[in-house]
This record gives structure tokens, C-alpha cells and sequence, in this order.
């Protein structure tokens, strides 16, 4: 199924995906309380310093959206809920953007999909160290009918977080953002790295919407991975620069 991705500027598109993030944070998987979150809706205080993105069927029905957030006076949520062993004074603050949020709706959404981005019930037990080996996490929780697809197979399977990425590096490219903040499950970690879009660990993982690792992502280094680990996903990511 084609998706279309675009950024969502109006009231009533930013209202669509305040509910859908209500639904995946609040009510499937309660990360978020229901009554922190009057109207049905789930919203934070930075959602007024971001740029919001949309996965939306050919009907037009909202079904992933993920944001990007910017610079601001209020900060980055990984620096209020992570303990970071690196000098953020030192990062380049003004080119400097978390990507958060990323929400797909459960009609939309493929089992293994959660595991990925939500994380499994056993991950969310456990807190370890982010020097734990990726090898050992693949073993136990990945997917192994994914590993072996294709390239081709893993990015169609996984089409609505390839497209919203896509939506979220093009937008940093034209801001001129040159790092990315991201706090992830070691699913989603794993799936992006796939694909030659490699984070750094930065931290220990936390209990955070789930057991989630915080990372710092180079983007000009992303590029260069990405270009030779798969040249077709880099050539479409910036097809339209």
C-alpha cells in the first residue's frame, strides 16, 4: 500500500495527529495517562517548537506521523529524561534536532512493528547497559524471516517509518540541521541501522515510554553510510534536495 508523507502545518491536521498519538501512547500502550490528557488528544510543550510529519492512506486518513523538534528555550526531551555521557554544550545547538513521537496507527501497523518500535514485554523488564553487545539483542528479539529478505523487502515491510525518515532527514537538510538526538528502543535502533542509518548510544537506556536507549546521530556521516550500504535508499532520500 502507497503512503503519502507530508509535514502538517494546520490546526486540523496537528488535532488528527494529537489523537492518533493518543491512541498508540495513552490507550494501546499507556505510556502516557489518559487524564494528563484531556480531549483525547496527547500533546506536549514541544510540540509548539516542532515540525510534525504525516503518513496519510490514499483516502487520506492519517496513519503514521512522527516530528522533529527544534531548538528551542524549552530544551530537548532527551536531555530532560536521559543522563548523557557526552558535553552537550559542545553539540551545535542552533543545527541540532530530536526526532520523536513516531506513532503508526494500529490498522497500519505489522506485529513485528511493535516489537521494533515499541519494544517487546521482556525489553521493557529489563534496564542494561547501552555497551551491551546489538548482536545479543538481534539474537533473542529480531525477526529472522527480515534478516533474510532483501533490501527491498525489509524497506516495503516497513514502509511507513522508511517514508516518515525520509519526511525528517529532507526537512533537516533544507534547516540545515546536522545532528539528530533520538530516544529509541534497540528495535528501532536495529532497523534504521539496516538500512545505514547508524546512531550512536549516548547513554544508558532509561524507563521512558518503555525501556528506551538515548543516541546522537551525525547526519553527514549517515550519508556517507547510507550511500554505500544501500545507494537505492540513499538516491531516493535525496532525489528531491
Amino acid at each position: 500500500m502507497a503512503f503519502i508523507f507530508n509535514k502538517a502545518a494546520d490546526k486540523d491536521k496537528l488535532q488528527e495527529i494529537y489523537r492518533l498519538r493518543y491512541k498508540v501512547y495513552c490507550e494501546e500502550w499507556g505510556f502516557e495517562k489518559p487524564e494528563h490528557h484531556p480531549g483525547e488528544i496527547e500533546t506536549d510543550i514541544f510540540d509548539k517548537n516542532a515540525v510534525h510529519f504525516i503518513a496519510e492512506s490514499g483516502e487520506g486518513n492519517i496513519v503514521g506521523t512522527i516530528r522533529l523538534i527544534l531548538n528551542s528555550a524549552e530544551g530537548f526531551p532527551l536531555e530532560k529524561y536521559c543522563q548523557i555521557n557526552i558535553n552537550k554544550n559542545e553539540l551545535p545547538k542552533e543545527n541540532l534536532a530530536e526526532i520523536s513521537r513516531l506513532a503508526i496507527s494500529k490498522e497500519y501497523r505489522r506485529r513485528t512493528e511493535d516489537k521494533y518500535i515499541y519494544g517487546p514485554d521482556e525489553e521493557r523488564r529489563s534496564i542494561g547497559s547501552f555497551n551491551n553487545p546489538v548482536k545479543d539483542y538481534q539474537r533473542r528479539y529480531a525477526d529472522k524471516s527480515v534478516t533474510a529478505r532483501s533490501f527491498e523487502d525489509r524497506r516495503v515491510r516497513h514502509e511507513t517509518v522508511v517514508g516518515l525518515y525520509k519526511a525528517v532527514y529532507q526537512e533537516s537538510k533544507r534547516r540545515q540541521i546536522t545532528h539528530w538526538y533520538a530516544v529509541m528502543t534497540k528495535g528501532l535502533y536495529i532497523l534504521l541501522s539496516r538500512l545505514g542509518i547508524n546512531f550512536q548510544a549516548i547513554g544508558d537506556p532509561v524507563d521512558y515510554h518503555g525501556i528506551r536507549t538515548p543516541y546522537l546521530g551525525d547526519i553527514e556521516k549517515m550519508e556517507h553510510e547510507v550511500s554505500v550500504k544501500n545507494p537505492e535508499i540513499f538516491k531516493d532520500f535525496t532525489r528531491e534536495l
